[in-house]
């Protein structure tokens, strides 16, 4: 021990560090738990899947052109 050095400095020293690193443990707990809060509340937030959805659509019929030609069959059993 010198005589410029006084009693117990780097014990004040050593607790300014130790305080120091309980905030900022603290904080980044707190930090962490308000994060998971937000992210909880975002996953909440989501539409419900589900639900059945029905469409219904009237198809109408394309034109059509007269054949140009017909053909009529006779069967006669024997």
């Amino acid at each position: 021990m010198s005589v410029l050095e006084r009693p117990g400095g780097e014990r004040r020293l050593r607790r300014r560090r130790t305080i120091w690193r309980r905030l900022a443990v603290a904080l980044a707990l707190v930090l962490v738990f308000l994060v998971g809060i937000a992210f909880g509340q975002a996953l909440d937030d989501t539409p419900d899947r589900g639900g059945v959805t029905t469409t219904v659509r009237t198809l109408e019929p394309l034109p059509q052109e007269p054949p140009p030609r017909t053909v009529t069959v006779t069967v006669t059993q024997p």
